[in-house]
Formats: C-alpha cells, sequence, structure tokens
C-alpha cells in the first residue's frame, strides 16, 4: 500500500502491556466448572428438542450466566474464566480422561493445572449425566474393529477431535465488523422467511435458522453484560485515569458485537469477543484470527485520518488483543499434552500477502503485528507472514528481526506454493489470494471453509514396523500378512509390501476420521460458529452438517525423514551392495542396535511369543512360555549381537541422508512421501468434501516417536522420530541451505494441508544488517525452489541446556516447538530435549 514511513522502533512497549503480562502469569492455570455445570443444565431442560436447538440454549445459558470479569489494565475485555490462562470443560465432547485424571492433572509433565477439590466435585457430580451421550461414544460405535485396533496399537491418533471439539477455523471477522451480529441474525431471519412449512427440509432449515438467531441473540446479550460491568466498575473507580477507561470500554461494548464496529477500538473489541465465544462454544483449538492487517486496516486507516486515534495507542490495543490471545486455555488428556506441549491453542495471525487482485497489501498493520508480537512476547498469537515476489523487503527484514529474538515467531508462507495448491483443491485463484493459515501451517480460505485440519496424526515408521512383523504388533495381526521379509528378492518388494500396509492404515484412519466426523455433526453442531461461515445460513446447515462451502479433511504424516533415510538403507546396503542381510537387519532392529531391549521390548516379544502359542495352537504351559523368552531375551542381548547390531549401526551411518542436497536421496525421499499423501486423495468425508494429506507432527514426534521402535535410518528405539519436513537432528551436515535444498524438492503442493520445516539457527548467524539480510535471502531462496513454509529457532544449546537446570531463570524464554511457539519451560523434558538436539546452525552460505 505504497510507501512505507512506519518506523516500529518508534512505538514502545507500554507500562500497561508489561503488568498486564506479568499478571497473566503470576499463578498456574486453573481448571473451573462453571461450563460444565451450565450446559448440563441446560441439556437436562432439553432432553426431547432437536440438537442444533439443544445447542443454541446451551450456548445461550452459558454465556448469559457464566461468570464475567475485568482484570485490571485491560482496555479489551471478556475472558473465559475467572483465573487468568484458566480453562473450563467440555464433557459433551468427552469427560472420561479428565475424570481419569481429576486428582493428577496438577502433577503430570506436560502443560498441569490447578484444580481445587470443589471443582472436582462439580465435575464428579454432573459427569454421570455424559454417559454415552458425547461425541466421543458415538464416533467408537461407529468405528470399525480393525479401526479401533489400529488406533489401540499407535499407528495412527485422532485424538484431537475425538475427545475434543474441532476448531482449526477462521470466520468471517470482516462481515461481523461491518453489520455485528444484528445483521446477522437479520440475515438469517430473511432466510427464514423464504422457507415453507411444506418444504421436505423445512424441519432442519427452520430450526438451524431459528439456531443462529438464537446465538446472535445470546451474543449480543454477552456484550452488553460487559457493559453494564464495567460501567458498575466506574462508578466505583477512584482513578480518574482508569474511570475514562473503563467508561470508554462500557461504551465500546454497548456497541459490539451487536452491531457493525464504529471505530478501531470498536473493532478490536469485538473481534476478541468472537475469538473467545469461538472458544467458548466449541472447545476447538486453532481458532484462528487470519488476516487480521487486512480486515482491521479500513477501520485504522478511517481514525487515522480522522485524528480519532494515534498510532501509539492502536498498536497498545493490539498489543492488549496479542495479550488476551494468551488468556486462552484449555486442558486436555495427559497424552495429547504430550502432544500439544506447551498450553497452545494454535490461534494463527498472518500478515502481509497479496489481494484477491494479485496486488501486495502489505500496510501499517502488518508491520504493527510484528511489533506486537516482539512487545508482549508470548506463544500467541502463533504470528505468521505471507511471503511472495511482491513482499517489500523492509517488511521481512522487520520480520527477521522478530525472528531474531529467539521467540520462533514469525513462520514464514509462500504464496507461490499455496495459492495453486488450494487452486487444485476446488478454489477460485481470487479465494485462493485471499488465503490465512489455521492453527500450525494449514492454508484455509476465511469463512467460507470447514477445512478439519489437524484431523489425526499417521505416524508412517509403524507400518515399516509392520512389514518386518508381517503386519503383526505384540502378538496381535493387525495389518495384512505380507511376504517374510528375509523372502523378499528386490527393494521393488520390500516397498510394495510397505505400500501394502501403508494403503491398509490409512483406509483405516479415514474410517476413524468419518466416524468422527458424523459424531460431531450428531451430537455437537455449533450454531454461532456456523453463523458466521458461508454458506450455512444460505443452505439451512450447520458447519459439521457440510454448511460450509469448502469441505476437508486434512489428517497429518510425518517421519518422512526416517522413513525416507530407512527405506534408502535398505535399498543400498540389503539390495545393492548386500552388505546386510536382511535377517541381521530385522535383528539389528529389534534389539535397537545391539544396544539392547527396553521393558517394554521385552514386553513385546512375550506378547508376540504368547500370540504365536495361540495361532500355531501349542499347549504350553506359562513356564514353558517364559523359558522360551528368556532364551530369546537372552540371545538378543548376547555379545555377538550386540557387536553386530553397531557394526550395522556404523554402516548405516556411512549411507546418505535426505537433508543434505543429494539428488538421488531427495528425489526418493519425494516418492516416499507420495506413499501417504496420493492414497489420501481417493477419499471422501461425510461433508461432500476430500481428505487431503499434511506433512507435519505438531510435536507429537516425541510422545509418538516413544511408541516405536528402533528404524534402518539408524534411529533409536523409542526416540523422536523426525520433525515434519524437517531432516532428521544432526543427519544434516551441509548446512541450512543444504537442507532447505533437500526439502523443497518434496511435492509440497500434494501436502495442501501444510508442511511444516523447521531450522534451528546460532543468535550469531542473525547478527548485523547483513546476518538479517542473508536470513531473507535463505527464506526468498527456498521459496523460489518451491518450498512451503519455514520457522525458527534462533538460540544456543548452552541457553537451552541451563534453562533446563535453571527453569526459574527463563520464564519467559519462547521457544519454536513444531508449527507454534511455548514457553521453553512449560515444556515435558523429552520435547525440550527434542528442540536441543536439532541440528543448530552456526552460520550459513546465501548464495
Amino acid at each position: 500500500m505504497g510507501l512505507y514511513t512506519y518506523n516500529s522502533e518508534d512505538i514502545k512497549k507500554t507500562d500497561r502491556i508489561t503488568q498486564l503480562v506479568e499478571n497473566l502469569y503470576a499463578k498456574m492455570p486453573e481448571i473451573e466448572s462453571a461450563r460444565a455445570l451450565l450446559i448440563t443444565e441446560s441439556y437436562k431442560e432439553t432432553e426431547n428438542e432437536p440438537i442444533i436447538i439443544r445447542r443454541a440454549k446451551a450456548y445461550k445459558h452459558i454465556v448469559e450466566n457464566i461468570p464475567i470479569t475485568i482484570r485490571d489494565l485491560e482496555l479489551i475485555v471478556g475472558s473465559s474464566t475467572l483465573a487468568p490462562r484458566g480453562c473450563q470443560t467440555y464433557p459433551e465432547f468427552s469427560y472420561e480422561w479428565l475424570e481419569a485424571e481429576l486428582d493428577t492433572v496438577e502433577t503430570r509433565s506436560a502443560d498441569p493445572f490447578y484444580i481445587g477439590e470443589k471443582t472436582k466435585k462439580d465435575l464428579r457430580e454432573i459427569h454421570p449425566y455424559w454417559k454415552g451421550k458425547t461425541t466421543s461414544d458415538l464416533a467408537t460405535s461407529y468405528m470399525e474393529p480393525e479401526t479401533l485396533l489400529a488406533i489401540e496399537h499407535n499407528i495412527f491418533t485422532t485424538g484431537n477431535y475425538y475427545y475434543n471439539g474441532v476448531g482449526h477455523i477462521c470466520v468471517k471477522y470482516d462481515e461481523v465488523l461491518a453489520i455485528g451480529f444484528s445483521g446477522i441474525k437479520e440475515r438469517a431471519k430473511k432466510e427464514l422467511e423464504t422457507l415453507s412449512p411444506g418444504d421436505g427440509d423445512f424441519q432442519t432449515k427452520s430450526r438451524f435458522l431459528e439456531a443462529v438467531m438464537m446465538s446472535c441473540d445470546a451474543t449480543i446479550a454477552y456484550g452488553r453484560r460487559y457493559a453494564e460491568l464495567a460501567l458498575s466498575m466506574s462508578e466505583k473507580e477512584n482513578d480518574s485515569t482508569r474511570k475514562m477507561e473503563l467508561l470508554h470500554i462500557a461504551e465500546n461494548c454497548s456497541n459490539v458485537p451487536e452491531n457493525g464496529a464504529r471505530s478501531f477500538y470498536e473493532a478490536c473489541q469485538s473481534v476478541w469477543f468472537v475469538q473467545q465465544l469461538l472458544q467458548l462454544e466449541s472447545s476447538g483449538h486453532s481458532i484462528s484470527p487470519g488476516r487480521f492487517d487486512q480486515y482491521m486496516y479500513p477501520y485504522y486507516e478511517k481514525d487515522l485520518k480522522a485524528g480519532k486515534i494515534t498510532r501509539e495507542f492502536a498498536q497498545e490495543l493490539m498489543d492488549c488483543i496479542w495479550v488476551k490471545l494468551n488468556d486462552l486455555n484449555k486442558v486436555r488428556d495427559a497424552g495429547s499434552a504430550e502432544g500439544f506441549a506447551g498450553y497452545s491453542l494454535f490461534q494463527n495471525l498472518i500478515a502481509g500477502g497479496q489481494n484477491e487482485d494479485g496486488i501486495d497489501v502489505t500496510n501499517d498493520l502488518s508491520f504493527m503485528s510484528i511489533q506486537a508480537s516482539r512487545h508482549v512476547f508470548l506463544p500467541q498469537p502463533s504470528l505468521s507472514v505471507r511471503v511472495w515476489n511482491g513482499s517489500p523487503h523492509e517488511f521481512l527484514v522487520k520480520a527477521a528481526e522478530l525472528t531474531r529474538t529467539g521467540i520462533g515467531l514469525p513462520a514464514y508462507y509462500n504464496d507461490e506454493v499455496i495459492i495453486p495448491s488450494l487452486e487444485s483443491r476446488g478454489l477460485t485463484l481470487q479465494e485462493a489470494r485471499n488465503y490465512c493459515i489455521i492453527g500450525c501451517v494449514e492454508p484455509q480460505i476465511m469463512g467460507k471453509t470447514e477445512g478439519w485440519h489437524d484431523a489425526a496424526f499417521f505416524n508412517m515408521c509403524r507400518p515399516l514396523e509392520l512389514v518386518f512383523s508381517r503386519g503383526v504388533d505384540k502378538g496381535v495381526q493387525i495389518g495384512p500378512k505380507t511376504k517374510a521379509v528375509e523372502e523378499m528378492g528386490s527393494f521393488e518388494e520390500f516397498y510394495d509390501a510397505y505400500k501394502t500396509q501403508m494403503n491398509y492404515m490409512i483406509e483405516l484412519l479415514v474410517n476413524a476420521d468419518n466416524a468422527i466426523d458424523v459424531a460431531h455433526a450428531a451430537r455437537c453442531p455449533l450454531p454461532f460458529e456456523s453463523s458466521m461461515v458461508d454458506d450455512c445460513i444460505k443452505r439451512g446447515k450447520a458447519l459439521q452438517e457440510g454448511g460450509a462451502i469448502y469441505n476437508f479433511t486434512g489428517p497429518q504424516g510425518f517421519g518422512i525423514a526416517n522413513m525416507a533415510d530407512s527405506l534408502f538403507v535398505i535399498k543400498k546396503l540389503v539390495f545393492e551392495e548386500k552388505k546386510i542381510s536382511m535377517k541381521d537387519l530385522k535383528e539389528a532392529l529389534i534389539t535397537n542396535f545391539g544396544k539392547g531391549l527396553a521393558p517394554e521390548d521385552i514386553a513385546d516379544i512375550a506378547s508376540q511369543v504368547a500370540g504365536e502359542m495361540v495361532t500355531d495352537k501349542k499347549n504350553l504351559n506359562e513356564t514353558e512360555i517364559a523359558a522360551i523368552i528368556k532364551g530369546i531375551v537372552e540371545t538378543f542381548e548376547s555379545a555377538e549381537v550386540k557387536e553386530k547390531g553397531e557394526k550395522i549401526l556404523a554402516l548405516i551411518e556411512e549411507v546418505p541422508k535426505f537433508g543434505n542436497d543429494i539428488e538421488e536421496v531427495d528425489l526418493f525421499a519425494r516418492d516416499v512421501a507420495y506413499t501417504y499423501t496420493r492414497p489420501l486423495e481417493k477419499y471422501k468425508n461425510p461433508r461432500g468434501g476430500i481428505f487431503q494429506a499434511g506433512l507435519y507432527p505438531v510435536s507429537a514426534n516425541v510422545p509418538l516417536g516413544a511408541q516405536t521402535g528402533a528404524t534402518p535410518d539408524g534411529r533409536l528405539a523409542h526416540t523422536p522420530v523426525a520433525d515434519g519436513v524437517s531432516p532428521r537432528a544432526g543427519a544434516d551436515e551441509n548446512g541450512p541451505t543444504a537442507a532447505a535444498n533437500s526439502v523443497a524438492k518434496l511435492d509440497h503442493y500434494i501436502a495442501s494441508n501444510g508442511t511444516l520445516f523447521n531450522q534451528k539457527f546460532h543468535p550469531s548467524a542473525l547478527s548485523g544488517e547483513r546476518g538479517l539480510d542473508n536470513f531473507v535471502g535463505l527464506i526468498r531462496s527456498f521459496f523460489d525452489q518451491k518450498g512451503s513454509h519455514m520457522q525458527f529457532n534462533v538460540v544456543d544449546r548452552n541457553t537451552l541446556l541451563d534453562a533446563q537446570k535453571n527453569p526459574d531463570q527463563y520464564k519467559h524464554l519462547v521457544v519454536r516447538v513444531a508449527g507454534y511457539s511455548a514457553l521453553f519451560t512449560t515444556l515435558s523434558k523429552s520435547l525440550q530435549d527434542d528442540i536441543i538436539k536439532r541440528t543448530e546452525q552456526g552460520s550459513y552460505d546465501a548464495n
């Protein structure tokens, strides 16, 4: 938008923001029971009504009765809990895991929450009502036995939506700002008036539209509650400055979100109400503000030109929103908490990029978004920037300056890949140009999409294990009974066996996702959320029923680097060079390359032996079976086996690895990635949309790696698998440019649900003006080669090690985890270790 005169360094962080951040993190996050009690009360009163009406009445009951608060110094108000960073619970989705963890959630290693005894009592009293009524209960009943078996054996996990709401959406913030919920209600009312009682779908459409109108009324009432609270507080306030602030808050909340915003300040307040209430309704994470700098800019520009606002105050308001985004929180089950460690809600806000006409629209708010993240210096929002050949260099330098602080923000996205990728999925060019990012790395068009991104984690290493075991895991036949590896005569035969195991498990993954999808439509349609997504009102359908214009399901595969390197090792060492026999390799994997068996490995052998005894109908007693197991274990732990395992590992280490710009290896990795991305494309979901693959793990590569045995790339058993599409930690030995060149050779277009490329630099690599220019050059070079996404940690290893030992001294140390940033000291030790082990680049060659 013209020449840039804005200097972000002119706008300093205020004392208010410093204090708001300190107040936010003064205590451990707390679980509250108000929402769970209110929704249970409502559901008990609406037993025989249509589910969409029940959901609307429950939402109304919650927002009209949940305790509200205005925290000290706040300019933007609206909180889902009384406690800062607290969370409500959502028993309609699931509750059994929480019931089981009520006494341990405070002391667990990942994302602990304080929970009072009164709250425990409240939840234990209402939970029995939900037995058999949750989305997870219904989803389970829709899954095939083979699907449940695959989940039990950790081939993939669907815990995200199995136990929680979906989220992963960007709604029409721009429409709310323009017409408010009174205008949205009027749209629904007019659509309702076009219906006739004799229409075949009158019953469902009319009840949906009534639910939307009810939700709009409830949202308007919520804003008024805050107007009344602010006015009441102002009457008791002695400080004249704070009294005026409260009166201004009351005026804002008396107009928004009911009506369209009249100012930038009101627009900020309205956006926040939408953000907060979406979470309160749905339990979903990755509810993302999207292109904030675009839909907010008209209000900012108008007020600035009229002299109604200064850049300094506008920056402070944005800073306040950034703080509030860190106030939202959710509790997950212990296993999921390990995979999403860091209390993250993945609220992605993206800046820069082009408009529908292909014109760059970077503006003041784009720069101020970067500055807000620098001021607040917290994980949320998960700030992203769009990059294309029209991006201003100074904008990317400002982004690089933020990256240099070590916060792990922003992430960088390539318009030149993402736009055509979305077009290939049916979006128009104009729509695709207006994309934003949801959650970690998932592209979406705002206000028209139910993307079901992050629908499952698929561990590509587990089907490889099943090739070696002929589909058996822990003594149970869970996959196809492929040929014994010792009998395979070519690499192609082995590769085909892997594809067989993959295809079988991918179909079961689809079955699981679709079962959960159907359950959400049947039991938890969301009328408030649906009111802000096209074309739900016109179609008379909730988002969960297929009301959106674009419907996708996006489960992600991970372990690409491990699989590429593993299969390349087998191709080279076993079949081409014949340096290792398949029998010896299989033995080396079982014994963790001679490093001995872990307790879980011995348990697996015991299960395997016991299963074989039953299959072969051998009537052996427990003593005889135990003797067989003991003999196997002694053999595997012998000095001879240990020496052989070490030699095999040494041979593996000499084989070229993905991440070093070696054409043969990199193109092989591209083909391996297709074993996941291509099969998914043929499947459809219950909303009439298609499946699209993502290649990223969030941080699940750590806990799910702990469930995976040794792999032929030299990765030891029960250690993390590779992060996203990044090379395996330590395997990229030729520098960051070589690693980027390798990753760019993957097909990022087909992985239209997003790819994730992590790099870690020593701070010295980005020092000075030259360091920043070289860094921007690295990004542009990667994107010129059609890479899709890059993100960075800029921190030295010694700092991370010291933070592990002295966490109290590093309370504000933020790092990039996966598709999000988090406070380092809040992460589990296993995840901290994974970040520490990532290859640290001291300098790079920006040729």
